[in-house]
């Protein structure tokens, strides 16, 4: 498939399409790893080149656990996307960072159980770098174009990625604030992991909409509750895109892009040829 967009956004809880998109088409897709959540949505946005892609669909009719992570990953890597924003609804688990704040997270911890959080196996074993698990150079451009959209924003934070769809009991909401996680959400590890095996720059917008149910003093976290403070989030993911983007590199300084450079653990000789193929567009070029 020819490259049609070096940048991409998945949009989370609310955001199920981007105004402003000029020559836009929709794209559906075929990965080796099976459909999408929906089409990406090609087009422009200031001459800028952008894929989209409704993290849960529109009409948000997939759940966390039901979202096949591979395909959405893969999907923007035939696209030809380098740089991926995501945007992503949270409760936080932090007195500081209140509703409507913004965290642009730098680590994760993984409390998922049942999702895909790899393209590898099947005769091909990689271990990619994982310790510092988002783009640094993304995350700054997100950070400052946050502040200049006039909203509190944290430049980092810790988010805690649980399965769901359930939000948290107290009993847990507690233990992550004791192992000193920041922020709460269902959706990005997987996200960030299959980037970084994609080669893929990954970088987090997270919307704060409730301070899940560990405060005292606030009610706990429900669907009405998180439904009235995105309304206002997704405006705020809108404006800070419109910031962000533009300054995009047109050509990445990171290491990003190379991270399974040394990450390839079998003899190329007896990898299979179906995982070969299936998986060429990832490692084809440490292979040939």
């Amino acid at each position: 498939m020819k490259p049609q967009a070096k940048i991409g956004i998945i949009g989370g809880s609310g955001l199920y399409a981007l105004e402003g998109l000029g020559d836009l088409e929709e794209v559906f897709i075929k990965t080796p790893f099976g459909p999408p959540s929906d089409a990406y949505l090609l087009g422009s946005l200031d001459d800028i080149p952008l894929a989209f892609l409704p993290r849960h669909g529109r009409g948000h009719r997939l759940t966390p656990s039901e979202l096949n992570y591979r395909a959405n990953i893969y999907g923007f890597k035939q696209l030809g996307v380098e740089q991926l924003i995501a945007v992503s609804a949270v409760g936080s688990l932090r007195e500081h960072i209140k509703p409507l704040d913004i965290v642009v997270p730098d680590q994760f911890f993984d409390r998922t159980r049942q999702r895909s959080s790899t393209f590898f196996g099947d005769g091909l074993v990689a271990h990619i770098p994982f310790a510092d698990p988002v783009c640094t150079n993304l995350s700054r451009i997100l950070y400052e174009a946050a502040l200049e959209s006039g909203v509190t924003a944290h430049d980092t934070g810790a988010l805690v990625c649980m399965e769901g769809p359930a939000f948290s009991t107290r009993a847990e909401s507690e233990v992550y604030r004791s192992l000193g996680m920041d922020i709460i959400g269902m959706t990005t590890l997987q996200e960030a992991k299959l980037s970084r095996e994609a080669e893929l720059c990954y970088g987090v917008i997270a919307l704060v909409t409730d301070y899940d149910c560990w405060h005292s003093e606030a009610a706990d976290v429900s669907v009405e509750e998180v439904l009235q403070n995105m309304q206002q989030n997704v405006l705020t993911a809108k404006a800070i895109l419109n910031k962000a983007l533009p300054r995009m590199p047109v050509r990445r300084t990171c290491s990003c892009g190379d991270a399974l450079q040394n990450a390839l653990m079998t003899d190329p000789g007896i990898i299979p040829a179906e995982t070969r193929a299936r998986l060429d567009l990832l490692v084809g070029r440490y292979l040939r």
